[in-house]
This record gives C-alpha cells, structure tokens and sequence, in this order.
C-alpha cells in the first residue's frame, strides 16, 4: 500500500519534470494567453471557489476553538471577494512583466569567432510546500509558468477544498491555452506525501517552504533540495530621537495591526529613551484600542503602569526578543541609541524586514547599511516587504538567504543561467604551450537570440 503511494508521487514529479523541459521553450505569447485564462477562470468562478473555502473554514474554526489550530492560522485561509480580486490582480500583473527565459546576461568574445553567452533560464521542477494560504497556487502558478518551471503544489489539510478548487480551476485554464506541456503543475493532497517529496531531490530543483516557523525549519531539516524561504519573521521599528513623531504613529499602527498574522508585521518596537515619555502613551492607547498586547522591558513598563487606560500591559521576558507572534502582541524596549537599537536588530532579529523611524539623513544610512536584514525601511511600515508591492507581480516567498535571492522573491528567484558557447571547431590545444593561441576576452554586445536567427 505505502509502496504504491510513493510510486503514485513519484509519477506525478517525473511527469512535471519531463514537462518542465518543454515549457522552459515556450514562448511568450503562449505563456500570456495562459495567465489571462487563468485569471479570468477565477473570476468567472468566485462562488465556487468562496463555497469551497467556506467548507475548509467551518473544520479550522473547530479545530481552533478545540486549540488544534491557531488564529493565525485561521485567519490566513480565509478567501474574500477582495482576495480573489488580489489573486486576478496578480495574475495579470505577472502578464505585464517581462518574459525572463532566454535573456542575454552578457557576451564574451574568447577568441575571432569564439563567442561565450551567459543565458537565463528557469531553474527546473519548483517545488511548494504550504499551510493555510490558498492564495500561494495563483501567486506561485503565474510565476511559475510565466517564467518557465513546473510545479509541484502540497497544501495543509486545513484549506484541502480551497486548494483542490482553485488549481483545477486555474489547470483547466491552462490546457485551454494550446502550447502549454499537460503536466507541468500538479496538486498533493495527503499528509504522507510530504516525507515522499522531501525526499525526491534527483526530481525536484528547488523547494519553496511557506508558513509556520516550525513548518519551515522542519522542511529545512528533513531534506536534501535546496531551500528558499525563511522561518521567522522578527521584524522591529526602531523609533529615533530625531523621528517625526507623526510619522512614526502612522507607521508603527499599520506595521502592528494592520495584518497581524503575517510575517512582516512588526513584533519589537524599539524606541529611543528621549523620546520615549512624548511618543510611548499616545502609541500605547493606539495599539490598546486595537486590541494589542504590550510586552514591555522596565522603561517602558514604568512609563505606562500608571495610565489607566492602559490595561494589555506585562513584563517582557528575554524570549520575547526573539519571537514571532503572528497575533496582536508586541514587545516594546528603550534603547540609548541607535547603535544599540542595530546592534538589538543584529542579535535578535530574523533578517526579514526591519524600520527605522527618523529625520536624520546620516542615521538613515547608517541604519541601512549596518542592519542585516533582506528589507530596510526608512519611514515606512515593515508591511510593504512583499513581492506584489514590491512590483513583482506577486512573490514566490520571502528569503532571509543570502545566496540565489533575498527579500520578497518574484521571478528572479525562479530563475538561473547557463552558458552557451558559440565555436567552429575551436579546441582547447590551440590555447596552451609555447605557441599558444591568447584569449580576447572581449565583450560583446550581442544577444544570443539575435546570433541564433542569423546563423
């Protein structure tokens, strides 16, 4: 029984890397065509796909209740008439981007008539392993397939309905579209397949994890493929003692509490100690009337113990430094400066998205230049670390690596090169020993495209 569901995986991951050949070829136009099928699917079919997440709603909800899922949770499977209108938005945008595949990134001459070409290409066979957001099938399927890789989809068996809905929909789109390889994307469903997948790194080239902390660092641990993601999501807003406090009202409230469950939200605000008695009551009332928790350090604490609106007030402990709460709850710390508030962010942060808040135009360099993270914002909420702000139609993930890519990852992040070298009957003889032939290294400008169709 086992054997025959692993042999079942492993057919559907041949078939999507053997299709992955041919769609690294398609051209633009189809690809396109595709997309906009594809996003029209979804919005002809809002009610199927609402009906279908409102099935996988009313079983999380239990399980929350039963304390078997978090809010956080919850909340990222939900599907709104304005989610679907982002996951068409998306799609389209994705059409609007230039095509990645077959770009010359440079030219070499090595010798007269010797020409090196560094070429872009998609990766291979992409695989997606999620929780709760149903929205990641439309997101990664338009990135996939604009820039040329196939894909395997596992999603959590909390959005089973959401998911199975909307890739049928959008695969049915697709094979309405003549040029694009049946097979390139496929859908696993059950809880044993993702140990299957985990395993199959002579298939699969790259593994994009998207959810939990402990969800990513597990997929991390347990297997060979290489991994582009990150597992925490620690992000702070450093406000200076040359803010403009306004500003930093505005920006701190949206970091915080405009989406709560997600990775870019702001968890530490740190706050410069001269500033801290004019800008802390009014930001603290803020977050209490949107039902935020504050963990404070003793400066802080001691500032608001004693106004009686506040009431979500606690003592931090260390561990709040360090933790993602995905929630409405948000460590507050004093610093001295903004040495210490960087060296803070160094030590405690995730290298996700971090702020600083100041009018200073020396403090704001030296913020960005010193703070490790994929993301710096200079006076803006931590918020806009995301792939379709960002303009890249919509995002793969957000990668705290500091190789392939980094930060909020759209197409780039799909992508690789390879060398294509242009000859007539060189060998490497001719270059070495006395009467050696010498390398031009001269660099061209050419387009291997364009050096293809003339010969």
């Amino acid at each position: 029984m086992v054997r025959s569901m692993v042999t079942e995986i492993e057919a559907k991951v041949i078939e999507a890397k053997k299709a992955a050949i041919t769609l690294a070829s398609v051209s633009t136009d189809i690809k396109d065509r595709a997309l906009e099928e594809m996003a029209n699917a979804l919005d002809i079919n809002r009610q199927a796909i609402l009906s279908a997440n409102m099935r996988d709603l009313e079983v999380a909800e239990k399980l929350q209740r039963k304390g078997e899922l978090s809010q956080a949770m919850v909340d990222r499977l939900k599907i709104s008439d304005n989610k679907i209108d982002g996951m068409i938005a998306g799609i389209r945008d994705v059409i609007k981007l230039e095509d990645p595949a077959g770009r010359t990134l440079s030219a070499l001459e090595l010798d007269n008539g010797l020409e090196l070409y560094q070429v872009s290409c998609p990766i291979g066979l992409i695989g997606v392993i999620f929780e709760s957001r149903p929205d990641v099938v439309p997101q990664i399927m338009s990135l996939c397939l604009k820039s040329g890789n196939s894909t395997i989809f596992k999603g959590g068996s909390e959005a089973l309905n959401s998911n199975r809905t909307i890739f049928d929909l959008l695969v049915e789109a697709i094979e309405r579209s003549e040029g694009v390889p049946k097979g390139a994307f496929q859908l696993m469903e059950t809880r044993e397949e993702v140990m299957d997948v985990l395993a199959l790194d002579a298939y699969i080239d790259l593994l994009i994890p998207r959810g939990s902390n402990a969800f990513v660092k597990f997929i991390k641990e347990n297997t060979k493929i290489p991994v582009l993601g990150h597992a925490d999501g620690v992000c702070h807003v450093y406000v200076d003692d040359e803010a403009d406090l306004a500003k930093a009202y505005t920006i701190c409230f949206d970091a915080k509490v405009q989406y709560a469950a997600v990775c870019n939200a702001m968890e530490t605000l740190l706050i410069h100690e001269k500033v801290a008695e004019r800008f802390l009551p009014k930001m603290a009332q803020m977050l209490e009337s949107a039902g935020v928790e504050l963990r404070c350090d003793k400066g802080s604490f001691a500032i608001l113990e004693h106004i009686d609106f506040i009431e979500n007030l606690v003592h931090a402990v260390e561990e709040d430094w360090s933790t993602e709460y995905n929630d409405l709850i948000l460590s507050i710390k004093l610093v001295s400066s903004i040495e210490e508030a960087i060296e803070h962010i160094n030590t405690y942060g995730s290298h996700h998205t971090d702020g600083i808040v100041t009018e200073n135009q020396k403090k704001k360099k030296k913020f960005s230049d010193l703070i490790d993270s994929s993301s710096v914002m200079i006076n803006a909420s931590t918020r806009f670390a995301d792939g379709f702000r960002y303009g890249k139609g919509a995002e793969v993930g957000i990668s705290t690596n500091k190789i392939h890519a980094r930060g909020p990852v759209g197409m780039e992040g799909l992508m690789i090169y390879k060398y294509v070298l242009l000859g007539n009957g060189e060998k490497v003889a001719d270059y070495v020993g006395p009467s050696a032939r010498n390398f031009t290294h001269r660099k061209l400008d050419k387009l291997l495209s364009d050096v293809m169709m003339e010969k």
